[in-house]
C-alpha cells in the first residue's frame, strides 16, 4: 500500500502541471472561437468592406502602443527587491541571488527604456534631432 501512495503522488504533481496549461489553451481558444463566429456572422451581412475592417478594428484586443520599458523595468526591479528581502529573512542565499538577478534584469530594462524612445512624440523628437545633424 505504501508503495502506491510513493508512485502516486509524482504522477499527480506531473498530471497537474500538464493540466494547467491545457485547460489555459482550451479556455482561451473556446473564448476567442466566439468572437470569430460573431465577427464572420455580421461580416456576411455587411456589403461595404470598409465597414468590415471597422467591425474587426472594435474586435481588436491588442494594443497599439509600444511597450513602456521604463515602467517594466521599475515593476521588474522591484520584484526582485522583494525576493532578494525574502531571502535575507526567510529562505536565505538562494533566494537572495534570484532577487539579485530579477532586479538586474530590471535595471538593464530600465536603462533600456532610456535608451531607446518608445512613444510616438519621443520618436518624433528623436527622428527630428536626428535630422538637425
Amino acid at each position: 500500500m505504501e508503495y502506491q501512495t510513493e508512485i502516486l503522488i509524482p504522477i499527480f504533481g506531473m498530471l497537474t502541471g500538464i493540466t494547467i496549461p491545457v485547460s489555459v489553451f482550451i479556455w482561451l481558444y473556446k473564448d476567442a472561437k466566439g468572437k470569430r463566429e460573431t465577427v464572420l456572422e455580421i461580416s456576411k451581412n455587411l456589403e461595404d468592406p470598409s465597414k468590415v475592417e471597422e467591425l474587426l478594428k472594435i474586435f481588436e484586443e491588442r494594443k497599439k502602443e509600444p511597450i513602456d520599458f521604463r515602467r517594466n523595468g521599475v515593476i521588474t526591479l522591484f520584484t526582485g527587491a522583494g525576493f532578494y528581502f525574502f531571502g535575507v529573512f526567510f529562505l536565505g542565499y538562494i533566494m537572495k541571488a534570484v532577487g539579485a538577478l530579477i532586479s538586474l534584469i530590471g535595471l538593464g530594462t530600465l536603462v533600456a527604456g532610456y535608451l531607446y524612445p518608445n512613444t510616438g512624440k519621443e520618436l518624433t523628437n528623436a527622428v527630428g534631432e536626428y535630422e538637425k545633424k
